[in-house]
Order: structure tokens, then C-alpha cells, then sequence
């Protein structure tokens, strides 16, 4: 009989999803906040406009506001903006930022070839939204992105969102896509790397940490969770697999 779920490439195995948060967990920069620069200096936007812009949310955040509150407040940034030039300079971002060294975690690109190889649903979980995703999504092969919807007037964003991919969104939606699938969530994986991700990878049967989060950190260690700890720098295979 074959096994199901655990680790890809650890002996016959019937194929589930694995899900992957993207931000420091599948790429090491916030995508979130990387796309912000660049669109802020692509945009006639006044000098030294980003930094105030990011420094407001990181006080909002470090006054104890909830992530999906500063997740609401960066859309409002993009009140009026349209779309499909969002959609294309996102592309534009990722062409600039992704072959820069450091971008790809990859031990984390790694595991997700390994669960494309091994026919798993690969399905990419993150509070950033589609200009961010949409590349990444197609670079590394995953089947879906899930994040953060922001809302539409025609085509362009109102600065509202619906529900920010974050936090117990996440493992709202991981439950939804295995039932979708109709696969068991004990037999899922998921990767993420900060204590906001507990709620996915409490979600599934095979939790990974990512990285040094010492809350996740102390949680993983005590019920007995795979870690991955990111401490090596990339050699040219490593590169070549993206």
C-alpha cells in the first residue's frame, strides 16, 4: 500500500498540496514592501515619499496595530491606480528584483520542485496580491496564489481589500482548498516563517518552520516540527533550479 502524505521523496506517496507563504519564506525580501519602493519611484512620487510611507506602517505595526490592519492600510496607497499597469509593473519588479542575490530562498525552492515532482497541488498563501504573486507564481511552477484580493471599481483599485491573507485567513484557506481537492489536510504540507503562519501550518499533518522566528522557532520545537533554517548562501545549482 502506498504511504501518504510526509516529505516529497521519501518513498511512494499519494500526492496532496503543499502550501508555501511566499514573504521570507519562498523569497527572502517582504514582496509587499520591495514592490512599494519600486512603484513609488516609478510613479512621480516626490522624494523620500517610501520612506515616510513605510516608516508609518512599521509605527503602526510596532504600536501594536494587527498585520491585517497595516495589510489594509498599504492598499489604501493604491486608491485610484489601475489594474492592469499595477499587473505590469509588477512584472517589471520582479524582472528587476528576482536575479539579485538573496531573492530566492533556495532550500525553500527546492522542496517546492520536489512536491511539483512528486505530484503534489502546489498552492502559494501570502497577505501580498497579484502584481507580486502572479510572476512568482510562474517561476517556480506553483499551481495556485492565494493572497490578498484588493477591490475593484472597474479596473481600478478602490484602496479597500476583501479579507488580507493573513493570519487565520491562512488556514482558513488552506482547509478549503483540500476540501475543494478533496484531500485529507493531515496529509498536507505547509511552509511559513513567522508566528502568523501557525494558524496554516497548525492546519496540515506535516508543518515545516522556516527561518528564525523565535515564537514559531519555540513552537516548532515543542511539538516536534521540521525546521529549515536558511543559513547557507546558494551554490549555481541552486540558481539554475529557478
Amino acid at each position: 500500500m502506498a504511504a501518504s502524505g510526509g516529505a516529497p521523496g521519501t518513498g511512494a506517496r499519494t500526492p496532496s498540496i503543499a502550501f508555501f507563504d511566499v514573504d521570507e519564506t519562498l523569497i527572502s525580501p517582504k514582496s509587499m514592501f520591495s514592490f512599494l519602493e519600486f512603484y513609488f519611484h516609478n510613479s512621480a512620487r516626490p522624494p523620500g515619499a517610501y520612506e515616510r510611507v513605510v516608516a508609518e506602517l512599521r509605527e503602526a505595526a510596532a504600536q501594536g496595530a494587527p498585520r491585517q490592519d497595516v495589510n489594509r492600510r498599504y492598499y489604501r496607497l493604491m486608491r485610484g491606480e489601475s489594474a492592469h499597469r499595477l499587473r505590469a509593473m509588477g512584472r517589471e519588479w520582479f524582472a528587476a528584483r528576482s536575479l539579485e542575490p538573496g531573492f530566492w530562498h533556495y532550500p525553500v525552492v527546492e522542496r517546492l520542485r520536489r512536491h511539483r515532482a512528486a505530484g503534489d497541488l502546489v498552492v502559494l498563501l501570502s497577505g501580498s496580491f497579484f502584481a507580486c504573486l502572479e510572476p512568482i507564481r510562474e517561476t517556480v511552477g506553483a499551481h495556485w496564489a492565494l493572497g490578498t484580493r484588493p477591490a475593484l471599481r472597474g479596473s481600478q483599485l478602490t484602496g479597500e481589500v476583501l479579507v488580507p491573507m493573513i493570519g487565520a485567513t491562512k488556514g482558513t484557506a488552506a482547509r478549503a482548498a483540500a476540501a475543494v481537492r478533496g484531500v485529507r489536510p493531515a496529509d498536507c504540507t505547509a511552509y511559513g516563517d513567522h508566528s502568523s503562519d501557525l494558524p496554516l501550518l497548525s492546519a496540515v499533518g506535516h508543518p515545516v518552520a522556516v527561518g528564525h522566528d523565535p515564537v514559531l522557532g519555540a513552537h516548532a520545537d515543542a511539538h516536534g516540527w521540521e525546521r529549515i533554517r536558511l543559513t547557507v548562501a546558494p551554490s549555481p545549482t541552486d540558481r539554475a533550479a529557478v
